[in-house]
Parts: structure tokens; C-alpha cells; sequence
């Protein structure tokens, strides 16, 4: 079906790039023949770090032109298989186009290339009082891969996804072209949003190499609160409530005791509390410190009034950071405390949060493997993973299939989705067609087409 690369190829590609950027066989990492969970391992024939639009767009013009598959990757921190070269071929890395190319304040954009890491846009806008909202877990991510996943994090309560702040993007076409979609402009009729299609498509439409995205001035301050529950199923049924009080925090984040307790041992660090079986963290932010205390003070009382046990007020730097970086370890934790993971990115209706943890939990016991969960309980995406601990293969194997079928089969029983943020890539695809009608994904395989006749760009992934 596809070419293999031969020498030709390789020596195309030295030419274009330069020998120290091209690897092959042996001089290829590890790193780059799976992403961050390794449920899903390939090496591509060859790796190519690009440094700028012209090399990506005559790679592309190459392979179309000799039919061989492109898989274009940046940090590897997915956790679908959505960056792992399956059929082989070119897999291009784009974190070394990692500069920030025009912060423009007059506009409130900021232009950049795709790997320069989420970190970095969030310090670098900071230091001019400006805001980069989405806020996914991983913060060594590029912002190419988040573009491509449409990232949401924890920030997406209050201020949405990825996809609201992407303004224009420079595209290199799975033949070549390059093209802009979008721009600097607040408002965009001209024709359909090819813009907003390519947010979320996964590399397989085209490659991202350059992105607009939308700032807003920095809110002044932020104060957190940490709020423990007797139990999950009394914290979650609070959720609903307060986001029907019209006092929205900037954050709604859900978690459970013993994962607290593998971030304290992970980080080596304690959390403020640990002593409850279940936990709300909410974020709230704003220019003055008087108009927060009026949004917290009423979710506070109507927590203690839905059964909270306490109310921490996290109003420091030093307690925040203890707080958020134990929620930014949790992954990290869960991982270190077993053999093998998977994990389900399932997002459902807020209110139908708690029905779904209740379902996990009870499968839990069901199937005797552990599951552990947290997620954003504000906007209903919930990360649940599933631990091989002392398994086999052949009982791992069949224990997760069940599991996920099972979840999944609960999500669609919900009017839930697959995917919350992590994406499909190859390891969701299967769940993808369960849950869409055959025209809906007529209507995917069809795109698909349309921008890449000869399914060169990224192959496997989504359909």
C-alpha cells in the first residue's frame, strides 16, 4: 500500500534538513515509537526534526508525490496512539519549531510556532499581564498537540477549550500546500471554519506550523478552595449546584483519597488534607481579592450545606502551588503505583458525573481490577484508568477490553463521548464508531478525503 523508505528517500531528506536531523533504525529513541502511556508501540522508518513551514510543506509535497505515510508529532505526551507512526514511514517532530514569533497587544494575540510548550506561553504572557486560559494537565505538551486534541484542562469551567482561542493557523496540506485559515479577526463568516475542523483533527488533515491565539488581560488574583466530602458520590451531587448559583469558579476538579495519597508519596510532599474520602477543589479568580470572597463565600456555605465536612481557603501562593501541583501529579502517581495503565476519557452531562462514578466503582468490584478516577467535575470530563497491577497478559487483556466496552457502553447510555480531550488517535477509534451513526461517519471518512485522497497524513488514527 505505502512506498518503504529506501535510500533515495533518506538522502531527499538529509538534503532538505541536514544529516544531524535525520535518524534512522537504531539512532531513533525509544521515545518516539509510542506516546505517554506505550499501550501502542511503532518506530517509523525515519525521524526528521523540522525547523520551519518551507521543510514541512516539501516533506509533505515528497511523500505525496511517493506515497508514503506521515506522522507528525511533537512532545509525545497523548495517551490515544494519535502520535505513533503505525504503518512506519516519516514521522516529522516538530518540538524544535518552537519559537514565539509575535505577541501583539493591540489585538491581544500571540503568534507561535507548534512546539513551543504550554509552559512557556503561560510565563511568557504572564510577565505582560496577559492570559493564556486553557490549562490541560501536561504543561510540557506543545501547543500543537493541543491544538490538534482541541486540549480542554481545568480552566474550562469558566473560560472553555483550546478551539476558543485559536484565531488563525498556518496549515502545510497532506500535498504540500500551505494555506491560513483564520486570522487576527474577532468575527469570521467567510464560508465554512476549516479553522475550527483542523482543532481537533489530530494531524490527519494537515500539519499546524503556525497558530494565533487569543489573550485576555490576567486576572489579578486567585484564591482556592478545598473542600472534603464523606464521600465521591456527596461531592460530585454538589457540582450541579454550583454551577446553578451563577457563581462560577474558574475550576471544578474532583479526587478521591488514595489517589491524593499516591500524588503525597509521588511528589513526596503532603497535601493540605488527606483524611477525607472524597474532595471538590475549585478555583476562583478575579481583579481584586473583595469581588472572589463574594463568588467563594456563597459556593463555601452551599457546600457545608450539601454535606462538606470543611472548608480550606487556599488564599497564598505557597498553599495553592501545594494544592495544584499534587493535582498536576496525579497521572504521574497512579502510573508509578502499578505495572500498567490504560485509560478512559470519557465526558458526560454534569449532572450524570455521579451516576458514572458509581457505575465505575461498582465495576470495580465486578470485575476485581483496580480503577481509579479524577477528573473536571465541572465540565463532566472524567479520567478514569484502569490498572493491570499483578495481571497477566491474557487476563489484563481481556479484563480491560471488558472494562472499557462496559464504560463506554455507559457513556452512550448517558448521551456522554469518548473523548473529552485526549483525543481518539488509534487507540479510541473502535469506541468512536460504536457511539456515531454510519452517516456521521460517512461524513468523518469523507473529510478525511477530501483533504488527503491518498490517506498519507497521519493513517490509522480517528476512522
Amino acid at each position: 500500500m505505502y512506498k518503504k523508505i529506501d535510500n533515495t528517500d533518506i538522502e531527499f531528506l538529509i538534503n532538505l534538513c541536514g544529516e544531524e536531523n535525520v535518524l534512522v533504525g537504531e539512532n531513533i529513541n525509544e521515545d518516539y515509537s509510542h506516546d505517554e502511556l506505550g499501550g501502542i508501540e511503532k518506530y517509523p522508518e525515519v525521524l526528521v526534526n523540522v525547523h520551519s513551514t518551507e521543510e514541512v510543506s516539501k516533506i509533505m509535497k515528497y511523500a505525496y508525490e511517493y506515497n508514503i505515510p506521515v506522522t507528525p508529532r511533537g512532545q509525545g505526551t497523548g495517551l490515544v496512539g494519535a502520535a505513533v507512526a503505525i504503518y512506519g514511514g516519516i514521522m516529522i517532530n516538530l518540538s524544535q519549531m518552537n519559537k514565539i514569533l509575535e505577541l501583539d497587544e493591540e489585538n491581544l494575540t500571540l503568534t507561535v510556532e507548534p512546539g513551543v510548550l504550554l509552559m512557556t506561553i503561560g510565563q511568557y504572557v504572564s510577565e505582560k499581564d496577559l492570559f493564556y486560559p486553557p490549562d490541560p494537565g501536561e504543561k510540557s505538551a506543545t501547543i500543537g498537540g493541543n491544538i490538534n486534541t482541541n486540549a480542554g484542562g481545568m480552566r474550562a469551567v469558566k473560560y472553555g477549550v483550546t478551539r476558543d482561542y485559536v484565531r488563525g493557523l498556518e496549515v502545510v496540506l497532506p500535498n504540500g500546500e500551505i494555506i491560513n485559515v483564520g486570522g487576527k479577526v474577532v468575527k469570521n463568516s467567510s464560508g465554512y471554519s476549516i479553522k475550527d475542523l483542523m482543532v481537533g483533527s489530530e494531524g490527519t488533515l494537515g500539519i499546524v506550523t503556525k497558530a494565533i491565539l487569543k489573550l485576555l488581560p490576567l486576572p489579578k488574583k486567585d484564591i482556592s478552595l478545598l473542600v472534603p466530602f464523606p464521600d465521591l458520590a456527596t461531592a460530585i451531587e454538589t457540582v450541579p449546584k454550583i454551577i446553578k448559583s451563577k457563581s462560577i469558579p474558574t475550576a471544578i476538579e474532583f479526587m478521591e483519597r488514595d489517589v491524593i495519597l499516591a500524588s503525597e508519596e509521588f511528589l513526596g510532599k503532603k497535601f493540605p488534607d488527606n483524611t477525607s474520602d472524597a474532595y471538590l477543589l475549585l478555583k476562583f479568580d478575579g481583579n481584586s481579592k473583595e469581588d472572589i470572597e463574594k463568588e467563594y463565600d456563597k459556593v463555601a456555605k452551599l457546600c457545608l450545606e450539601c454535606g462538606a465536612y470543611d472548608v480550606f481557603i487556599s488564599d497564598t501562593q505557597e498553599r495553592n502551588e501545594s494544592i495544584w501541583s499534587a493535582r498536576g501529579a496525579f497521572l504521574e502517581a497512579i502510573k508509578a503505583s502499578t505495572t500498567e495503565i490504560d485509560e478512559c476519557d470519557v465526558v458526560v452531562p454534569r449532572d450524570k458525573v455521579a451516576e458514572f462514578i458509581r457505575f465505575t466503582n461498582d465495576l470495580q468490584e465486578e470485575l476485581n481490577i483496580r480503577i481509579k478516577s479524577f477528573g473536571h467535575a465541572g465540565d463532566g470530563n472524567l479520567h478514569i484508568y484502569v490498572l493491570k497491577d499483578d495481571l497477566d497478559k491474557l487476563q489484563w487483556d481481556k479484563k480491560l477490553t471488558e472494562a472499557f466496552e462496559r464504560m463506554y457502553e455507559k457513556s452512550r447510555e448517558l448521551n456522554g463521548k469518548v473523548s473529552g480531550e485526549h483525543g481518539i488517535g488509534y487507540a479510541k477509534k473502535g469506541y468512536l464508531h460504536e457511539s456515531q451513526s454510519h452517516a456521521y461517519m460517512d461524513l468523518i471518512k469523507n473529510i478525511k478525503i477530501a483533504f488527503d485522497n491518498k490517506n498519507i497524513l497521519n493513517p490509522g488514527k480517528i476512522y
